[in-house]
């Protein structure tokens, strides 16, 4: 089954998938098998993946979300200000992940081995159980080019390097946490239009929130970029949608967004209309594929979705944070 997810094409091989991968889930996850009988589901009677139950993402945080018997190879921990409880997410294959994130990164952006990465991602880096920095790290080591790498605080060092990167022609993507690409922002100017630049967990309670045009427009100045673009993921996910425009996602075939009812959870709304976001993520396959998450959004038609913020009092969380 696990391969077959990678080569789903259309909309029936999805739905044939989701279908098979929550059975499995049903029968392997006991928190989740015991969510979905305490909603009164008869697991035989859904014949489509919108009829699928959506575990609420809180669950990671106080129990073990896993449908697998072995020990699991890695668990990463959501990030989060002091005192907050994180989530955790054991993964029991982790090259199943290397392969998610690798066909995600593919889809959208090409091979890693053809461009300089560079990250700054003081946040994450500062602590342990990042999925975001496994993913990173792999990325950088695909790439081999010698001015890949981290620069945490070293602004003036990420400077001098995009000069040096324009100045060669390097084709070149800058992945940030918000913040940081603000504060480098506010000491450097860096007219770099093709270079990349990717933003990624939003302000991690380092700076106020702020509408999404307005950030794109400071960073697309700083940098001298046409487009700012994005990145959404989370611990409790193995795949990433991205956005390369204005702040519409797309997603691999493997994954899918739907639009909840944010007065009625069970019930899915339609396209336009803003709501709570339910993510498929058939990558998680020895977790759990259908969560219910806390961010606020919308789909813009079948193939992507824009992120509207979150619910009020929600955790500060890795994904990626902006309101419209």
């Amino acid at each position: 089954m696990q391969k077959k997810i990678f080569a789903i094409h259309d909309e029936e091989e999805f739905n044939n998938a989701a279908l098979t991968v929550f059975q499995f889930q049903y029968h392997n996850n006991p928190v989740y098998q015991k969510y979905v009988d305490y909603l009164g589901h008869e697991p035989t009677s859904i014949n489509h993946y919108d009829a699928i139950p959506f575990l609420p993402i809180e669950l990671f945080k106080s129990q073990k979300i896993y449908a697998s018997s072995k020990t699991p190879d890695i668990v990463f921990s959501s990030s989060g200000t002091t005192g907050m409880i994180s989530s955790m997410h054991p993964v029991a294959d982790v090259d199943w992940y290397k392969e998610s994130f690798r066909r995600c990164f593919q889809q959208f952006y090409g091979s890693a081995e053809d461009m300089a990465i560079l990250a700054l991602l003081p946040s994450y880096l500062e602590r342990d159980g990042s999925s975001l920095i496994y993913m990173i790290d792999d990325l950088i080591r695909q790439s081999k080019h010698p001015a890949s790498g981290y620069f945490l605080y070293n602004h003036e060092d990420l400077f001098r390097t995009l000069q040096n990167l324009k100045a060669a022609g390097t084709k070149t993507l800058l992945i940030g946490v918000t913040y940081a690409l603000l504060d480098f922002s506010e000491t450097y100017t860096v007219h770099f239009p093709e270079l990349t630049i990717m933003e990624t967990g939003g302000m991690k309670g380092k700076r106020k929130e702020m509408i999404r045009a307005e950030l794109h427009n400071i960073l697309s100045t700083a940098f001298g970029v046409d487009q700012i673009h994005s990145e959404y993921g989370m611990t409790e996910l193995l795949s990433q949608s991205y956005s390369n425009s204005k702040g519409l996602f797309k997603s691999p075939p493997w994954m899918k967004v739907l639009i909840r009812d944010t007065n009625d959870p069970l019930t899915l709304i339609k396209n336009g209309r803003a709501g709570a976001i339910n993510v498929i993520d058939l990558a998680n396959y020895y977790s759990c594929s259908f969560i219910a998450t806390q961010d606020l959004g919308k789909l813009v038609d079948d193939t992507s979705f824009e992120i509207l913020g979150r619910f009020d009092n929600s955790d500060i969380r890795g994904c990626n944070l902006l309101v419209q």
